[in-house]
């Protein structure tokens, strides 16, 4: 919405003479009123009773609080430690008290047994209470507005013991555009989010760009828009947030193309295409599932034809309803909280797993003392461990000496319940250093899994280098030439006690080509399951 002239001038003004985060608050302001009333408090009830007699209250002293926040709970009586914790961030001119019954988050946490952490803007900080997504201040790892809400979370964590594997964040609009900040700067605290009529991270880091990425939106390829959230935390190598993504397609305030970026901001993250795995209708709306190489869900959509923009629910007392319609929260015939809450798994179980986020994950440091390599020739003769683990790192290759290397990494993997199902794993690995292109060619750098020991202990030892896999080449790891990666997702865990893996080269390289990569703790296994 355009604003009048004369304030225009007034706070060109007022730009010009302010300095600071005063100043960045009337610039804040700008965008508020372009988002014009955004999730108006809208004054009744949920129309479906919380079922335990909690209530809504403010919290203090929850840290530094360089965003200068305020923070918002709801805790269900009697709720246990061990539960999930919901992060729902409101929409301009909105506070907490507006965006907890009115969007049935408050019924869900009744219900499936889980706390809600509410934060709340501040006019000081914007005119218009608008989280501040669209200055660069506000968005980064521990600063401003999303160390807030970071501290927040830890907050919560303390004082009622919530799961810190099941921690997850939502919200509308600007709250929406701030949910994807959070996943981006904290994507090891929260599993999974769900960003209302948003927009993708670091889409703006001005007033000016923030008009354009609002409508008509800001197109850029999936690789840019992942770099983004990667530059976020640097050397974060995963595991990374579950997204659920909603939007109406008549939208004119964030239109309908941020859905399409913020996909592909996601995707491409996890490593996957833009081509949905499925597709099919909830309450008569599209909805697409993007999954990743383990086949799970990773990013998800709901694109609420016909509608504006706002919040959906469904009032009413059915199961699958909630809210209470207003301003900016729609009755569209669906509530967006339901279906969110089932993607990240609070549904199950009252609170357990779920396709969308994994809520039972161990990462496991690497056994420093059984972690190492083992050098041969290439057909495997004359084996031998290599002697440069302690100084060099574990290599994998072809070294400048023509022996060929195999590394060895070990995982107590006893902390995997006996009778879980284990639906996904991965290995992370950090270079330290290394010579050639190991991929030259098409070559494949594979992981092989033993779930026990390779050889007679778990110690790294010559026989290692042939001794039978459990399962040859279970995973993979793509070209990597600094910081961490990910391999690709495997299954084959030994839930009684250690599993091994044994990284090497599908073909022998004819010219030296290796890497050296650090073991013990900074080689971590993550190991999800149901």
């Amino acid at each position: 919405m355009p604003l009048p002239s004369a304030r225009v001038r007034h706070r060109r003004e007022l730009l010009r003479r302010t300095p600071g985060r005063l100043r960045r608050s009337f610039a804040g302001a700008a965008v508020g009123v372009l988002l014009v009333t955004l999730l108006a408090v809208t004054g009744p009830a949920s129309l479906t009773a919380p079922a335990q007699a909690a209530s809504l209250t403010e919290v203090t002293g929850f840290g530094s609080n360089p965003g200068n926040l305020r923070m918002f709970r709801y805790v269900p009586d009697g709720l246990p430690a061990g539960r999930p914790l919901v992060v729902a961030m409101h929409g301009c001119t909105q506070s907490a008290g507006g965006f907890d019954d009115e969007t049935g988050w408050t019924t869900w946490a009744d219900q499936w047994g889980f706390a809600l952490l509410l934060p709340q803007q501040q006019s000081a900080n914007n005119l218009n209470n608008c989280f501040n997504w669209f200055e660069a201040g506000d968005i980064r790892r521990d600063a401003g507005e999303a160390l807030s809400i970071k501290q927040m979370t830890d907050r919560m964590k303390a004082d009622v013991g919530s799961d810190p594997a099941r921690v997850h964040a939502t919200g509308l609009s600007a709250g929406a555009a701030m949910t994807n900040v959070v996943l981006a700067a904290y994507p090891d605290v929260f599993a999974a989010g769900a960003p209302v009529a948003g927009l993708p991270y670091a889409c703006a880091t001005s007033v000016v760009a923030a008009y354009s990425c609002m409508n008509p939106g800001t197109d850029l390829t999936p690789a840019a828009w992942a770099a983004k959230v990667r530059d976020a935390h640097p050397g974060y190598a995963g595991p990374w947030p579950a997204v659920s993504v909603w939007q109406g397609t008549t939208d004119t305030t964030v239109v309908p193309a941020n859905l399409t970026e913020t996909v592909e901001q996601w995707t491409a993250v996890h490593g996957t295409d833009t081509t949905p795995d499925a597709t099919d209708t909830v309450n008569g709306y599209p909805h697409a599932v993007y999954r990743d190489s383990g086949g799970r869900a990773v990013v998800e959509t709901y694109t609420i034809t016909g509608t504006g923009h706002g919040q959906p629910v469904d009032p009413g007392t059915g199961a699958e309803q909630c809210g209470t319609a207003g301003a900016y929260i729609l009755d569209a015939d669906i509530c967006a909280a339901y279906h969110i809450g089932r993607f990240w798994g609070l549904a199950e179980d009252g609170g357990g797993t779920g396709p969308g986020a994994p809520a039972q994950r161990a990462v496991i440091p690497g056994t420093a003392a059984d972690d190492g390599y083992v050098k041969a020739s290439a057909d495997g003769a004359g084996a031998a461990v290599g002697a440069l683990e302690a100084t060099m790192g574990a290599a994998v290759g072809r070294g400048a000496d023509g022996r060929h290397n195999r590394t060895l990494l070990s995982f107590d993997t006893s902390v995997v319940p006996d009778d879980a199902t284990v639906t996904r794993a991965h290995v992370t690995v950090t270079r330290a250093s290394g010579g050639g292109d190991p991929w030259a060619g098409g070559n494949r750098l594979l992981v092989d899994v033993r779930t026990g020991c390779f050889g007679a202990s778990c110690a790294t030892a010559a026989e290692d280098w042939a001794a039978p896999a459990t399962a040859d080449g279970a995973a993979e790891l793509v070209r990597f030439t600094s910081g961490s990666a990910d391999s690709t997702a495997f299954t084959g865990i030994n839930r009684g006690g250690p599993t091994q893996l044994r990284l090497r080269l599908a073909d022998p390289p004819a010219a030296a080509a290796y890497l050296f990569l650090r073991t013990g703790a900074e080689a971590r296994l993550t190991v999800e399951w149901e």
